[in-house]
Order: structure tokens, then C-alpha cells, then sequence
């Protein structure tokens, strides 16, 4: 089974994430089919980047999110995009949403005290 997973990457005691694509049968960094996201929970508020359109594209044909990715998929809006596209409503604007509620979320946030 076609698992999306993450895989840890960085230092020793500073870990950041891949999401990948995976044969669930491989171990956690092992051989992966593509990268389709980041993620880095360091960063506060935590930077997560998504190839929504390969997500889709992927979920789509049989590909399951493990419990952690889905959660990321939650709180980043893929999961209700991915479920209005399989309503049928257009990619192409769903796609552009997410573009944008990712831009949203990388801006920086203002923290002036006067």
C-alpha cells in the first residue's frame, strides 16, 4: 500500500519532515517515490509547505495519509479541499486557494509593542 508519510530529516535533536510518498512496507527514511511537502515544527508558528496538486493527485489514486500527515492535512485546509474535489469542484481553483492559505500562513507575523 501507497502510504504519505513523513521523513525525518535534520540534525540530531532538530528534526524537520519531508512529506513523501511511500510503500508502507519501507522503513521511515527509506527509499520514497516523491516529496510532495515540508515541514518544520521549530519554526514558530510551524512552516508547512504542500505540492497540493500532487497530493490530490496522488490521494486520488488509492495513496493514504499515516495519522500525523492527515492532521497536518487538517490544519493546513488540503483535507476539506481534497474532499470538494472529489464533489467536483474545479482543481484549478482549489489549488489556487491553497496557494493562497499558504501564502497567508508564511507571512510574518507583526509583533510591535508600543
Amino acid at each position: 500500500m501507497v502510504r504519505i508519510r513523513l521523513r525525518r530529516v535534520g540534525l540530531k535533536n532538530q528534526p524537520s519532515y519531508r512529506i513523501v510518498i511511500q510503500d508502507s512496507e519501507k522503513p521511515r527514511d527509506g527509499r520514497f517515490l516523491e516529496i510532495v511537502g515540508f515541514y518544520n515544527p521549530r519554526t514558530q508558528p510551524g512552516t508547512l509547505n504542500i505540492d497540493e496538486a500532487r497530493v490530490f493527485d496522488w490521494l486520488s489514486n488509492g495513496a493514504k495519509p499515516t495519522e500525523s500527515v492527515a492532521k497536518l492535512f487538517r490544519t493546513s485546509g488540503t483535507a476539506d479541499r481534497f474532499a470538494r474535489a472529489k464533489k467536483g469542484e474545479a482543481l484549478e481553483v482549489l489549488i489556487e486557494e491553497g496557494k493562497a492559505a499558504e501564502a497567508k500562513r508564511a507571512a510574518p507575523v507583526s509583533t510591535n509593542k508600543h
